[in-house]
């Protein structure tokens, strides 16, 4: 029995994706160089896909199936593609090219890994390209409703039926039953998002022989920052088995989210429901909350851990192994230094000390505990630097202390460092710094948080900070 599949495929632009800048309204049509009005130009395409049965097998045959060699005919050895060169010859190719390239080379071995908005730019990139194309998402059982309306909203608008896949009950249950519904807040997010996400995956990739991903390298500096166009999977394997056995496409690694956004928009595609309501990455309703100004993307997803741990599992290989298990932070090799001003003082590790040590200082210190390397510091840079400008005129000190690698058990133990960045402030007449307790990292909530307490005493600074997370969570409020 055979079945035939006739699609277009429309003609694919040499023109790369517009990284930089959002689109203007007369080009809101010429998104990635493709031009809606290509789509009268199209070229037909038949695909036969024959449904056989498996033949006999003739054990007698096997010695000597495997020893001659029809006359006429040589032995043709099978192509094996480099991928490390393709993604360089990808470099500059526009994410519908890529995404045509990476349908064209598997058929029917290769799906989309679905679940939010990347990954619905990426549905309609392969709508675009004509070709037949796969679905499949994770259901980890902890979703958002607005993301369950979100998959039925994607399958009416494409026509298509995702592939859910599930993660296993007994593991669940034996998780939940051991260690209670939110253990993931007390010891971490991976061992939950190995048992719902990591092991499902792995069953859903053991049937591809390549995946598509809607990884960028602006989500996550620390760990997503040179994700290749396309590359062999590190972690995970496909449907031959071993190691290099399954390949990961990645169309939008070059791509900025404003970009991605206004191609959205321009397409008018179905997004989750949560965007509108402050949420950039969006993933368990648990690990997942709103960005406020000044916070990295990221920075919603599992925020009471370090800024290390922002992967879950899926995309492992990304994070780099460091040869001192000591320095194990998701650092690059080479890391320029941030928070740069006339106005922030650099403390070494004597200088925080003394700072320490002092019980009655001549004017307030305002402390930010940082890593270079950290999105979340990198993404609060230009608020910290404004806030050191006017504050210098109102006589109390800024500065900074680099808290990794050699220096981060003493900031735990001395300085309160609980996750990157940290903010402390120490008061002219307080022996105790004050951790800044709010997610609010813009200039004005802030200043607010220094002038409460740039003066505090020891027996009143307990009733300021309540009255500081009042006045916060009102600010939170009107967000």
């Amino acid at each position: 029995m055979a079945l035939a599949v006739t699609s277009s495929s429309t003609a694919i632009s040499g023109s790369s994706f517009s990284r930089s800048g959002p689109c203007s309204d007369r080009k809101a049509l010429q998104i990635c160089s493709f031009r809606l009005s290509d789509l009268s130009h199209v070229s037909q395409r038949r695909y036969s896909l024959k449904a056989e049965s498996p033949p006999t097998r003739n054990d007698s045959l096997v010695t000597r199936a495997s020893t001659l060699i029809t006359p006429g005919v040589e032995e043709k050895e099978e192509d094996v593609e480099d991928f490390e060169q393709l993604a360089k010859k990808l470099e500059e190719a526009s994410p519908l090219e890529i995404m045509d390239k990476a349908l064209q080379r598997f058929g029917s071995n290769i799906a989309i890994a679905f679940s939010g908005a990347e990954d619905v730019a990426l549905i309609e990139y392969a709508r675009l390209t004509g070709r037949p194309f796969r679905v499949f998402s994770l259901d980890t059982g902890r979703l958002n409703p607005e993301t369950y309306r979100l998959f039925d909203a994607v399958e009416k608008q494409y026509g298509i039926r995702i592939e859910y896949t599930f993660p296993d009950a007994v593991e669940v249950q034996a998780l939940v039953r051991n260690k209670g519904l939110f253990s993931f807040y007390e010891d971490g997010h991976q061992e939950c998002c190995r048992v719902r996400k990591v092991r499902p995956l792995r069953r859903a990739l053991k049937g591809l022989k390549a995946w598509i991903t809607g990884q960028r390298k602006d989500q996550s500096p620390g760990t997503r920052s040179e994700i290749p166009i396309v590359q062999v999977d590190p972690v995970f394997e496909g449907l031959d088995g071993g190691v290099g056995s399954l390949v990961k496409w990645n169309p939008l690694a070059n791509v900025e989210g404003g970009d991605v956004w206004n191609f959205l928009r321009t397409m008018d595609v179905p997004v989750n429901a949560l965007h509108a309501q402050g949420y950039v990455s969006i993933g368990c309703e648990p690990c997942t909350r709103p960005v406020l100004p000044g916070q990295h993307e990221r920075e919603g997803r599992w925020w009471w851990e370090d800024a290390k741990a922002k992967e879950c599992g899926l995309h492992k290989g990304n994070i780099k192994k460091e040869d001192d298990s000591t320095t194990a932070d998701l650092a690059p090799a080479i890391v320029h230094d941030i928070f740069e001003s006339s106005n922030v003082v650099a403390l070494s590790r004597g200088g925080i000390e003394n700072l320490l040590k002092l019980g009655n200082r001549k004017e307030p210190w305002l402390v930010v505990l940082y890593a270079p390397w950290c999105p979340f510091c990198q993404a609060m840079e230009a608020s910290y630097v404004e806030l050191a400008e006017k504050l210098a005129v109102k006589g109390i000190k800024v500065a900074k202390f680099r808290a990794d690698g050699d220096q981060k058990e003493f900031a735990k133990q001395e300085l309160q460092l609980g996750s990157f960045p940290t903010i402390l402030l120490f008061p002219k007449s307080a022996p105790r710094a004050i951790k800044y307790p709010s997610e609010h990292r813009d200039v004005d909530s802030l200043m607010s948080f220094v002038n409460l307490l740039r003066s505090v005493r020891k027996h009143d600074d307990k009733e300021l900070v309540l009255e500081l997370m009042a006045t916060l969570t009102r600010g939170r409020e009107s967000y």
